[in-house]
């Protein structure tokens, strides 16, 4: 499985996005991968979900990884 790293570079390759760390969290979840709770994370709700125009770039990235 790849890092949040890994796919962030990856994504910034690819499509020139820079895409932040929970909204990988948010399309993991989406896609039903299981994710650790964030120890900064305050609330139960996601303050800063994915825009949906950057969705398919991070999909992308983790079908290449393999992890969809």
């Amino acid at each position: 499985m790849a890092t949040y790293r890994q796919i962030q570079l990856d994504v910034k390759a690819k499509h020139g996005v820079t895409v932040q760390s929970c909204w990988i969290a948010h399309v993991k979840e989406l896609n039903g991968i299981s994710t650790r709770p964030a120890p900064n994370r305050r609330s139960k709700e996601r303050v800063k979900p994915c825009p949906d125009k950057i969705r398919p770039f991070i999909e992308s990235s983790m079908r290449y990884f393999g992890m969809i």
